[in-house]
């Protein structure tokens, strides 16, 4: 399961698009809400922001996803496309880790070419991890995207999709047999 990440790269990176950066999580992980930068007034924000960039860095993926959820929405109000480019990048690192919703903003920023060059591919792709991981709303989006894909689009996404699944498969069947940790003494 530590290579879903890489799986998820090398399926991206066949694309020839921004690359994800790696992580070692497994398929399906829980986000948990320890950041929170809606409705804060004025003058918490930058603690709230400093807080969460901190949790975003030690790798919690709700604190990259409300760290890059703030970041688009001041790119989008700001035109700034710096901004953008830091939300995209938080966006990956939560989606890498199995955030659905992170997942189905990256899906989106894709499709919409947001930050990116637009790829359907590529979007559907992650519209299609984020709807494994439970979002309703990214099976719907993925649906829209297939509707427009070429038939040769259809198939890159499908043979990018099967492989990332057979590696995971190969990961679970690898962690079955190997040995279980020995408990540590107290």
């Amino acid at each position: 399961m530590k290579h879903l990440g890489r799986s998820l790269l090398i399926g991206c990176l066949l694309l020839g698009s921004t690359p994800l950066v790696l992580a070692s999580n497994s398929l399906l992980i829980p986000a948990s809400s320890r950041c929170n930068l809606d409705d804060l007034a004025a003058e918490a924000l930058p603690q709230a922001l400093a807080d969460c960039q901190v949790l975003a860095e030690q790798g919690d993926s709700q604190a990259q996803f409300e760290l890059a959820d703030l970041l688009q929405e001041q790119a989008r109000a700001e035109q700034d496309p710096e901004r953008l480019q830091q939300a995209l990048h938080w966006f990956e690192q939560a989606s890498l880790q199995g955030h659905a919703e992170a997942q189905l903003r990256l899906g989106s920023m894709f499709y919409r070419g947001e930050g990116v060059p637009a790829n359907r591919v590529q979007a559907y792709i992650v519209l299609k991890m984020a709807s494994i991981n439970g979002s309703d709303a990214a099976m719907d989006a993925a649906d829209l995207v297939a509707s427009q894909m070429t038939r040769s689009e259809h198939s890159t996404a499908t043979q990018i999709l099967g492989q990332i699944f057979r590696n995971y498969l190969l990961e679970l069947r690898a962690s079955e047999f190997a040995a279980p940790a020995e408990p540590t003494q107290p």
